[in-house]
Parts: structure tokens; sequence; C-alpha cells
């Protein structure tokens, strides 16, 4: 019995003295009881930084990509075998440059046998006018003939059927002459289609090879690439956002960009279109920039990490983020009192995030905020400084 009592004493003991050095320890989470000034409360060791008012953006950066803004292919209009191909892969071609001819013995040949077709209509219609001409004359002596009662009137007709019949000759003649050079031009379209040169609409004068896919003496069938050409300056970046970050882009909007390829550097680009719609599978909108590409360094198809400006606050009132702690399921901060050896627990709402700081938007705040040992604190908690000040740690 004596050994059971003991027991329990011993347990009783131990529990008081839980409790006895319990009872002034705070679990993140609870509600801050005040302290009243003047107890005899250790106060609690802190380091402190000052409440700042500054400029403050909120820059946010998004993967995408580098695409070519405009390419287009060179083809032939009309078969034959590669004679010549004067650009290659990589090479920097101009608009109207030829980059390839094509086989032109079978065009050649099909020109000079239009020129000898115009020349035979040509002469065909020289005959035709003599024989219309020649027709003219007898109706006019034949109608003479009549007046004097030495030819009939049969005749007189027979003589302006052959003239209506040669006005008609005339007529087809010279049918047979416009369809001539209508050939004749065709042919020569043709001919001139065997060289091939570089043309596009709008945008730089000047393009690169991007893919080549036809050889030295391959046939190639009309209108089968030869090569593919790239506008490389300016180049599109392509980037995808959320609906969190879709209402703060504008066209215009500039951005930086950089790549893996060009570490450090930094090149410069805009916003110049948003997708008005997003994308039912990934919940997001495509946006496009036009970026600046001098000495044509980056590349269609390169990886880029894209930096917009979302945000600005001109006068932004701004703490270390080390001084943000909850209690209560709520963010505050504990700032400093007039006293100088108290704090008072004051909810926030924040804003920006910069660096190490943050905005604290829904209060006028000014001062000193705990950086560093808040955990122990509590409204109205007295405070003293550690031997390091709080304002390196944040700078």
């Amino acid at each position: 019995m004596k050994r059971q009592g003991l027991k329990w004493m011993l347990a009783l003991l131990a529990a008081g003295a839980i409790l006895f050095f319990s009872r002034d320890m705070i679990r993140e989470g609870e509600v801050p009881e005040t302290t009243p000034h003047g107890t005899g409360a250790d106060a609690v060791a802190v380091e402190l930084a000052p409440v700042r008012i500054g400029p403050m953006r909120l820059l946010r950066t998004f993967s995408g990509t580098l695409a070519a803004r405009s390419e287009c292919l060179v083809a032939p209009k009309v078969s034959g075998r590669v004679e010549y191909l004067a650009a290659d892969l990589g090479d920097e071609v101009t608009r109207g440059q030829v980059v390839a001819k094509l086989d032109n013995g079978e065009f050649v040949q099909a020109v000079a046998q239009a020129e000898a077709d115009l020349a035979v209509a040509v002469a065909g219609r020289t005959e035709a006018k003599s024989s219309l001409e020649i027709a003219g004359r007898e109706l006019k002596r034949m109608q003479t003939l009549k007046t004097k009662g030495v030819s009939s009137p049969a005749q007189v007709d027979a003589a302006r059927a052959k003239h209506l019949a040669a006005e008609a000759k005339l007529e087809i003649a010279k049918a047979r002459v416009l369809r001539a050079r209508a050939v004749l031009e065709s042919a020569r379209i043709r001919l001139g289609y065997t060289t091939v040169a570089a043309e596009w609409q709008g945008g730089d004068t000047v393009r690169f090879v991007a893919e080549k896919r036809m050889s030295h003496a391959e046939m190639v069938p009309a209108n089968t690439p030869l090569l593919r050409l790239v506008e490389l300056s300016p180049l599109t970046g392509i980037l995808f956002v959320t609906e969190k970050d879709f209402a703060r882009l504008v066209p215009g909007q500039k951005a930086s960009i950089s790549t893996d390829t060009y570490p450090g550097e930094v090149f410069s680009g805009h916003i110049s279109r948003i997708a008005p719609v997003f994308d039912e599978a990934t919940r997001q909108a495509r946006v496009e920039l036009e970026v600046e590409n001098p000495g044509y360094r980056l590349k269609p198809g390169m990886f880029a990490r894209i930096s917009v400006v979302l945000d600005r606050v001109a006068d932004a009132v701004m703490v270390p983020e080390a001084a943000l702690a909850k209690r209560n399921g709520r963010q505050g901060i504990f700032l400093v009192r007039l006293s100088g050896d108290t704090v008072s627990w004051q909810p926030v709402e924040t804003g920006i995030r910069q660096g190490n700081f943050i905005q604290i938007k829904n209060t006028d705040i000014s001062g000193q905020v705990v950086t560093l040992g808040h955990q122990m604190l509590k409204h109205g908690s007295r405070i003293r400084l550690t031997g390091q000040s709080a304002e390196s740690r944040t700078n």
C-alpha cells in the first residue's frame, strides 16, 4: 500500500511540474494574450527591421519558346531536273534571289515552236488581208459593170459573197495570230519557271534556309518544295498563362527574354497578341510576343524564360518577409510600440513580393517590426534586442 501511494504522489508531482513550466508557452496558432507592460516577465530576444516605403513591382517569369514569325517554302511551278541549287542549309537569302535552276531544254524548244506557229499565223493573216482586198476590188468592178448593163445581178451577188467570205477569213486569221501569241507567252512563262527565285510578301527582306529538301540533279515534281526559309528578326515568343495572370497582360507590355544559350544576357520584346479564349484541356491562354533579335543570335525552337512586370506600386509599404507570423490562423506582424520594449500584434494583408520584402496592403504602418524571435511573442510581450542588427539580414 505504501508503495502504491508513493507512485501516485510521484505522478502528481510530475504533472504539476509540467503544468508549471508550460503555462507561459505559446503554441503556433494560439490566440495571443496581453501581457501588461512592466510585469516581471522575461523579455524575448529579437531582431528588428524598419518598415520601408518605396517602389515595388510584381515580376512574373514564364517558360516559353521562340518561333519564327514567318516562313515560306520555295518550290518550282514546273517539273524538271535540278540543274543548279544556289542555297544550302543556314544560308542567307534575300527577297527575289535566284536559288535554283531546272533543266530548261524542253521549255526552250516549246518557245521556239510557239514562235514558229506565231509566224505562220501572221503570214496567214497577211494572206487573208490580201484576199479581202482582191475581193473588194472585184465587188466594186462588178457593181460598176452593172450600172453600165454589162454584168448581171447574179454576178454582183457572187462578188459580194466572195467579199464577205474574205472578211471572215481575215477575222479568223487575226484570231489565230492572237492565239499563237498567247501560246508563245505561255511557253515563255513556263520557261521562266525553270529559274526559281525566293519570293515572299511582307516582313524582313532577308531570310535563312531552315531546311533543304532537294539536291543537285534530282527530279522535282511541280510545286514540290526545294527549300524552307524562315524569318529570324524579329522572332515570336510563345507562352501560356493561367486565369490568375491573364487579366494583368495587355498588348504592348514590355518583356525580358533570357535563354540557356546565352546565360546572363537579356533580350527585349513586347506582347503582340493575346488569345481571346482559354484551352479547355489546360485552362491556359496563348500569348505571343515580338522579340528583338539583333545579329540573328536567337533561333526558332529555343527554350526561353520570359519575364513580364504584371504590377507596379510607386509608394508601397513593405517589410521583410521574415517578419510575417501566424496567430489564430491569421497572418500578421509584430510591430514595436513607441516605448521600444514591447510589441503589438497586427494582422495584415500582403501584396507584392519582391526579393526578401513583401508589401503590406491593408494598413498604414511605420516604425520597426520583429524579424527573428516572434515565435515566442504575443500581443504586449516585452522584447530585447540581440547583438546583430536585423536590417543586415534583409539587405
